[in-house]
C-alpha cells in the first residue's frame, strides 16, 4: 500500500495486486447525513443519485452503456459520515473508468428535469423503506440512542425537505463539502502506479475546491424509548448501548463481544432464542463505529405474543455476560472468526479499495494485516469485561416497530446498570 498526494493536495491511496486482472477505483468524500441540518437532511444521498444523471459529455444512459460495454460495475453509496463513488473494471479499462467517474464528479449537470425525476425515485425508495419494518427499526434505534443529534438523521432524508431542493441547493452543498480536504481517491488491483498517478493528475489535478473543516460534536447517549406503531405480523425491536469509535483502542474487544453475543449462528442469542426455543427467525447483534462514538445494537423480530419471552431472554443473556463474561472458548472462537473474515475479505479488490478509502478518510492511517491480527490476538478477557462494563453503564435505548409495544414499554431500561433483570 502506498500513499501519494497530487499536485493540488488530493490524497491518493494505492494497493498494487499483480495476481488479479481487475481494478477497483473509488472516490471517497467525507460527508454524509451526519454533516446535514434539519433543513437539508437527505441532500448527501440526493447528490449521490444525481451524479449518475448526466454530464456535459454523457447522458445517464451513456454512463450505464459505457460500464456495461466493458463488463464493469459502477455504483455509489451514502453513509452517515461519508459518500463513495466507485467502479470495478478490468485493468485495461481503468482509464475509461477514471475518465467517466471524474466527469460525473466534476461535470454533472444537475438538470432540473432529472432532479424532478430523481426526487420521485428517492421518494419511492423512502416508501419502500417505510414498508420494511425490519429496516426502519434500525433508524429508530439511532434516534432512541442519539436523539436529535445529526448521527440519528435518516440517510434517505425526508419528503418535505427533498421537495424544496433544486440544482442550486445541491451545488451549494457540494461547494462547501466536496472539497480537496474531504476527498480521497483509493485504488486496488493490477495497476502500474506511475501511469495511474499521471492519469489521476490529468483528471483530478485541476480540482481546486477548498473549504473549512466542519465542526462536529460527539453525540450523547440518551437511552430513550421509541415506538412506531405499524400494522405488522411481527414486532421488530432494537436494544442499543454505547459502543466504540473507529479509533478506540478497545474496538476489537467490542467486536469480539458482539461475535459471542449475537454475531453469528454460534452466538448466545441465536442459539438460545432461535435454535433452542424457536422464538424468532432473525435475531442478532451488531456494532457500528463512528468517528467519535459507536453503537452496539441487538435486534430481534418476533410475533407479538412472543415478544416478552424474547426480550426477557435477551436481558438474561446480557445480564449473564455482565456477571460472568465470556468463556475462554468463546474468546478463542471469536478471535479465529474475526481473523478469518478479515483475511477472506482481502481477497477482493473491492473490499481492499473500501478499506483503503475508509481508513485514509476516517483515520488518516493504515494498519497492515499483521498489525490487525496482532491487535485481535492481544485482546484479553479483561478487555472484554471493560467494554461490557462500559456498554452496560447507562440505561439502554429501545426502539420498536410493530402493532403493540406492551412488552417493550415495560422493560426496565436501567435494569442492567445495577446488574439485575
Amino acid at each position: 500500500m502506498n500513499n501519494y498526494t497530487l499536485s493540488n493536495g488530493l490524497r491518493v491511496v494505492v494497493e498494487y495486486i499483480p495476481t488479479c486482472r481487475s481494478v477497483s477505483f473509488g472516490i471517497w468524500v467525507k460527508t454524509g447525513s451526519r454533516n446535514e441540518t434539519p433543513d437539508n437532511n437527505g441532500i448527501s444521498h440526493f447528490i449521490e443519485h444525481m451524479l449518475f444523471k448526466g454530464t456535459g459529455r454523457r447522458s445517464a444512459k451513456d454512463i450505464a452503456d459505457l460500464f456495461d460495454g466493458i463488463g464493469g460495475n459502477v455504483n455509489a453509496f451514502t453513509a452517515k459520515e461519508y459518500t463513495c463513488y466507485y467502479a470495478k473494471v478490468l485493468d485495461q479499462h481503468l482509464p475509461m473508468a477514471v475518465d467517466a467517474l471524474a466527469d460525473m464528479f466534476f461535470e454533472s449537470r444537475l438538470d432540473g428535469g432529472e432532479l424532478a425525476k430523481e426526487k420521485n425515485v428517492i421518494l419511492e425508495e423512502i416508501a419502500m423503506y417505510e414498508d420494511t419494518p425490519d429496516d426502519k427499526v434500525h433508524d429508530e434505534a439511532s434516534r432512541a440512542a442519539f436523539g436529535d443529534h445529526p448521527l440519528a438523521y435518516s440517510i434517505l432524508g425526508l419528503e418535505q425537505r427533498l421537495s424544496a431542493m433544486d440544482g442550486d441547493t445541491l451545488r451549494g452543498y457540494m461547494e462547501s463539502h466536496y472539497t480537496i480536504g474531504n476527498t480521497v481517491v483509493s485504488v486496488a488491483g493490477n495497476v502500474e502506479e506511475k501511469a495511474l498517478l499521471e492519469l489521476l493528475e490529468t483528471h483530478f489535478g485541476k480540482f481546486a475546491r477548498k473549504g473549512e473543516d466542519q465542526a462536529l460534536s460527539a453525540p450523547a447517549f440518551n437511552g430513550t424509548y421509541l415506538f412506531h406503531k405499524k400494522k405488522t405480523e411481527q414486532n421488530h425491536i432494537c436494544l442499543s448501548f454505547p459502543g466504540c469509535s473507529i479509533a478506540d483502542p478497545q474496538l476489537y474487544a467490542m467486536i469480539l463481544l458482539n461475535n459471542a453475543l449475537g454475531g453469528g449462528m454460534s452466538s448466545r442469542l441465536f442459539q438460545e432464542i432461535r435454535e433452542k426455543r424457536g422464538l424468532a427467525y432473525s435475531v442478532y447483534s451488531y456494532h457500528t463505529s463512528y468517528a467519535d462514538s459507536g453503537l452496539f445494537t441487538v435486534y430481534a423480530g418476533t410475533a407479538p405474543k412472543q415478544t416478552k419471552d424474547v426480550l426477557d431472554l435477551t436481558l438474561e443473556q446480557l445480564s449473564d455476560l455482565s456477571a460472568k463474561g465470556l468463556t475462554d472458548a468463546e474468546l478463542h472462537r471469536g478471535k479465529e472468526q474475526l481473523k478469518g473474515s478479515l483475511i477472506l475479505s482481502l481477497e477482493s479488490t473491492s473490499s481492499r479499495m473500501n478499506r483503503l478509502g475508509k481508513n485514509e478518510l476516517m483515520l488518516g492511517r493504515h494498519y497492515t494485516l499483521d498489525e490487525m491480527l496482532e491487535r485481535i490476538d492481544a485482546v484479553s478477557m479483561n478487555d472484554v469485561k471493560d467494554v461490557t462494563k462500559r456498554m452496560l453503564s447507562v440505561p439502554f435505548a429501545v426502539a420498536m416497530v410493530g402493532s403493540s409495544d406492551k412488552a417493550a414499554a415495560a422493560l426496565g431500561r436501567d435494569s442492567l446498570v445495577s446488574g439485575t433483570v
